[in-house]
């Protein structure tokens, strides 16, 4: 075998040495391009924060006000748009809203403020059930927990309902829709408070128990001054017994 032959077959073997060694590099290259990766930050400014599923739905969204996301029905839309809901969102396995944390607060210029906290946990396919509120408008605050029952009527097809009422002109028509479209579903209200316990704005702590239909029929209170007292209430709302009864 000649000299030159010899120095071919060096080069050829020498260039299948590179060429598994790049084709190996990229192999690595690519799998870990694939695979997943877990990054860790110290800290970031972020404007929104979507979690979501490996299918796209969201489950989480965490935003400032302009970017916050308004109410959203198995990934779609619907209600009114967003920008006013700075917080969390919760979503449920069908990438429908079903809770959330908002907050506010601000002075004005003439020196007032306001300022609120909110967090809700949705009923199925509907609006609060659940709620815990503060909210301050300078200085007239109240806090509270309320629990609510709502209508067995889907919050889409609802709010689809009274948007199309709400395009009819103004009129008696319109007027008699809407008060049919809020009128309660098989008897029962589209929203009945049944439970709140806080403390209201007169600065008394109270605890009122509804009926179904949301109407409160015991108040347990204690005023301002530290005075207690126990209500029993008829459905139109009047006082039928009181204790202490002075």
């Amino acid at each position: 075998m000649s000299d030159s032959i010899r120095r071919e077959l060096r080069l050829l073997k020498g260039y299948a040495v590179l060429i598994t060694m790049l084709l190996g590099m990229l192999s690595i290259a690519a799998f870990k391009q694939q695979a997943p990766e877990k990054v860790k930050f110290t800290e970031i400014d972020v404007e929104r924060i979507n979690i979501v599923e490996p299918d796209g739905k969201l489950r989480l969204v965490i935003s400032n006000r302009p970017r916050s996301t308004g109410p959203i029905y198995k990934g779609k839309p619907f209600g009114y748009p967003g920008g006013g809901r700075p917080g969390l969102i919760f979503f449920n396995d069908e990438g429908t809203e079903n809770g959330g944390l908002t907050f506010t607060g601000r002075q004005r210029e003439d020196g007032t403020y306001s300022s609120s906290v909110g967090m809700s946990f949705d009923q199925f396919n509907q609006d609060e059930t659940l709620t815990l509120r503060y909210s301050d408008e300078n200085g007239r605050k109240a806090t509270g927990i309320t629990i609510a029952e709502r209508a067995p009527v889907d919050i889409y097809d609802l709010i689809q309902e009274r948007d199309s009422i709400n395009q009819m002109p103004d009129g008696p028509a319109k007027t008699a829709a809407l008060e049919k479209w809020a009128a309660p579903r098989s008897g029962v209200p589209l929203r009945a408070g049944r439970v709140y316990l806080g403390r209201d704005p007169a600065r008394s702590a109270v605890l009122n128990l509804s009926d179904p239909q949301g109407r409160p029929r015991l108040r347990l209170r204690v005023d301002s001054i530290g005075q207690a007292s126990v209500e029993f209430l008829d459905a139109q709302g009047a006082v039928t017994a009181r204790l202490p009864q002075s």
